[in-house]
């Protein structure tokens, strides 16, 4: 006789197992008619999930923050019934929930046509508006495999052979369509009505560019038709803000073949890279860093040491020389370590705060790459902070003091600051563990902010705060970090002489504000739409002639506001005033003269 706990601290007694759906219909017929999923001792299950023990129940509805996750991840899987509706022939691949929406990998003997989008969405609708109940059952992993394998699905028999053969495979179906999934799902297709197919992109089978190119349909549910409307007016918005698109009107970069996910920043570009950049160098002076400056290229060894050879080698490019292999680096810490190992270190030199604008390679799958927000070339503010365990609370509570600064002068106010918690594989102590925990709280608290705990997010070496920036049309990106790592400093030797002259293995904080240089102007590029604010724009001012004879003073008023500092060009084009005063509104000048 299971005891059902509910979310108001009410218990229900029933004689038999029973389901969640079955709980909901205890409850009231209202909210069994609208139970989309359920959430058992805080996991998320479907609504035909058996009771057989004592649990806490919620219902979820599509009032419920969860609901969302489940409502397109059963839209993914519709989205890949009615494809097999229409194109027979199409193998399934994969279809997970992604930010604001959903994708499904398909391979098809041909393209996939804007037309074809528009007849797929309809036979959606059509198989929705049917009701059919969803379906979950177990298999055997070797008859799950057979099962694909009859069906023509090589590609969902590949995955499962590759599933452990003790593990039971999960399987759901809906009418004629049955696909792998863990779930969960909504009951019945009936609850899938706000959709929309958004666009096709090409994607390599396993994200492997030497596997066959898949076609990539995207799309987007919600639970309230004015939740999709506000939602497409959004990404229009932010079509008319690319970074891409502005980045080419504005002369600010370009990108081209000979060099995938390498930018070739123009003068205008390179002068607002010089703003972000001067203006955080003077920022590392303020909070007391020391800028330093790296080799690119580093001996294959102390990658083997720093435990990137073994885990991260397939991202970083590799070379060889004189029968010496060596990788470009990917990131920057392993360098500041050999700078701080180049000396005797004294307990009363930390902290010791080191800062690179440290550029980084890394090899990127090609499908991967997009603009300037995910490059292979990039760099980063990269700081490292050499510290004792005792030091790491007041460090992260400068740090995020400093952090919250630089996004408000940039322009961001609504920050989100996450804490991510210890991981179920990781290195240490969990005594260490709570203490840098606790440490990385208080420093939060005492800067007074608010911030999100996410359990088992953090990195393998340490827990981390993440801050992440919601823009102007209210998308959000994560930019800075701090880490705490107990483990690269020892691995890489890094000690030094406490009070009482034993030698002792610092902690080492990597932070970063903006993280990657290129993508954090391509967020500001879109955040102001390019209209950047007047300590940014590349170029502030524009001195314009109606006429001829005024040429030469207007030479004289651009040599003076250069000789103020001001970045400022003229235009002494004989062109009709309207006309050079609309071409330069569409470059997003501050100020025309």
């Amino acid at each position: 006789m299971p005891a059902i706990r509910l979310p108001d601290g009410s218990l229900r007694q029933f004689d038999a197992p029973v389901t969640v759906a079955q709980v909901a219909a205890a409850i009231g017929p209202g909210l069994a008619k609208a139970a989309l999923a359920g959430k058992v001792d805080g996991k998320l299950v479907d609504t035909s999930f058996l009771l057989e023990r004592d649990s806490a129940v919620a219902i979820v509805t599509d009032k419920d923050p969860e609901a969302l996750e489940v409502i397109r991840h059963s839209t993914a899987h519709l989205l890949a019934y009615a494809v097999k509706e229409l194109f027979p022939e199409a193998q399934v691949t994969i279809g997970p929930v992604i930010e604001d929406g959903f994708y499904y990998d398909f391979s098809y003997q041909r393209p996939f046509t804007p037309e074809d989008l528009a007849a797929i969405e309809r036979k959606m609708a059509e198989l929705a508006q049917a009701d059919e109940a969803i379906v979950r059952r177990l298999m055997a992993r070797d008859d799950a495999v057979t099962l694909f394998e009859n069906m023509g699905e090589r590609y969902k028999a590949e995955i499962i052979a590759s599933i452990p053969s003790d593990e039971p495979i999960s399987l759901y179906a809906e009418g004629k369509f049955t696909d792998l999934c863990r779930g969960p799902h909504v009951p019945s297709s009936g609850k899938l009505r706000v959709f929309k197919l958004l666009k096709v992109a090409g994607a390599y089978w396993r994200g492997d560019s030497r596997n066959e190119m898949l076609q990539r349909i995207y799309g987007t549910a919600w639970a309230k038709k004015e939740d999709l409307d506000a939602y497409i007016t959004r990404i229009a918005e932010a079509e008319k803000r690319d970074h891409r698109r502005l980045g080419r009107t504005l002369d600010l970069f370009h990108l081209q073949e000979e060099a995938p996910g390498m930018v070739f920043w123009h003068p205008k570009g390179w002068s607002l890279w010089q703003q972000v950049e001067q203006y955080l160098r003077r920022a590392y002076q303020d909070h007391g860093y020391l800028e330093v400056r790296c080799p690119q290229i580093l001996d294959r060894a102390l990658w083997e040491k720093s435990g990137h050879w073994a885990n991260f080698k397939d991202s970083m490019f590799t070379t060889e020389s004189e029968k010496r292999d060596y990788a470009v680096k990917p990131m920057n810490c392993p360098g500041h370590v050999q700078i701080f190992n180049s000396d005797l270190r004294s307990y009363r030199d930390l902290p010791l705060r080191y800062g690179e604008f440290g550029a980084c390679h890394r090899n990127e799958p090609s499908g991967a790459l997009h603009g300037i927000m995910r490059v292979r070339a990039f760099t980063q503010d990269d700081g490292h902070i050499f510290c004792s365990e005792e030091q790491i609370q007041s460090e992260c509570t400068d740090f995020n003091r400093q952090a919250l600064d630089v996004y408000r002068d940039f322009g961001f106010t609504d920050i989100a600051i996450k804490l991510a918690l210890r991981p179920e594989q990781r290195l240490g102590e969990d005594a260490t563990w709570d203490r840098a925990e606790d440490a990385l709280r208080n420093a939060l608290r005492a800067c007074n902010v608010q911030w999100t705990e996410l359990s088992g997010e953090g990195a393998f070496y340490g827990p981390k705060v993440e801050y992440h920036l919601k823009d102007s049309i209210g998308r959000s990106w994560q930019c800075g970090t701090v880490q705490v790592d107990f483990q690269m400093p020892g691995r890489l030797g890094a000690e030094y002489v406490a009070e009482d002259n034993s030698r002792r293995t610092p902690v080492m904080l990597h932070r970063a504000i903006v993280g990657s240089l290129e993508r954090f102007i391509g967020i500001l590029i879109e955040h102001y739409a390019g209209a950047l604010p007047l300590w940014l724009s590349p170029v502030q001012a524009v001195v314009l002639t109606i006429t001829d004879r005024s040429a030469a003073y207007a030479q004289q008023v651009v040599a003076a506001l250069i000789a103020a500092g001001i970045r400022v060009t003229a235009d002494l084009r004989n062109e009709k005033i309207t006309y050079k005063i609309r071409e330069h509104s569409l470059q997003k000048l501050p100020y025309q003269l």
